[in-house]
């Protein structure tokens, strides 16, 4: 038997919130545009609003990691991970943010990569470029948690400055996670300048 479904009436104002079926499980995905025309997703697993600080992961967009499985960072097994872990716990949500290269972009992500062939570190390569070593805010990302109704979260990630955007932006984060995903030869040392040079919380053996 086919089941009939009804086309809406209006279909322009249907809201940018659809199911999305993926191999860790299935999701809905939300898209908010912020006020430069950037396209950010939440991708979420239960109702959050109802959940009291549901886990949640602030991802940047990665094209390099998270669609060609570059190993030259673990941008697309914290990715997987974090839906993984998400799916398991029945609700929360991935806030993926369009900020390629910590906000520099694709392009200038690009020319660091070509400054670490030459023995950069991922730090200095972005100064070397006359960029800022992290470019990223979280005002959007607080704001897509509000709109959904989370105001206090369980957050999964390695940077204290994500907590700290999250907290700054009425966003309370009541625990953090490690989140360790994807150490590689090809990325110990990538990993060893974030923990040493930027901040970040990192356990390496």
């Amino acid at each position: 038997m086919t089941i009939q479904v009804k086309a809406p009436e209006n279909p322009t104002e249907i809201d940018a919130d659809a199911f999305l079926p993926t191999e860790f499980g299935n999701f809905r995905i939300r898209v908010t545009v912020d006020e430069d025309g950037h396209e950010h997703s939440l991708v979420y697993v239960g109702d959050l609003d109802k959940e009291d600080s549901p886990l949640i992961r602030i991802h940047s967009e990665c094209l390099t990691g998270d669609a060609f499985g570059s190993m030259k960072c673990d941008c697309g097994p914290q990715l997987q991970e974090s839906l993984k872990q998400i799916q398991e716990e029945g609700c929360g949500a991935v806030v993926y943010l369009r900020q390629e290269g910590r906000g520099i972009g694709l392009h200038s992500k690009i020319q660091a990569y070509a400054l670490q062939d030459h023995g950069y570190d991922t730090l200095d390569a972005n100064l070397a470029l006359g960029l800022p070593a992290d470019a990223r805010t979280y005002e959007i990302a607080a704001s897509m948690l509000k709109e959904v109704g989370v105001n206090s979260v369980r957050m999964m990630t390695n940077n204290p400055l994500k907590v700290k955007g999250l907290e700054e932006n009425g966003i309370k984060v009541e625990f953090r996670l490690p989140h360790m995903s994807g150490v590689s030869v090809q990325n110990i040392d990538y990993l060893r300048t974030k923990n040493n040079r930027m901040g970040h919380m990192i356990e390496l053996q």
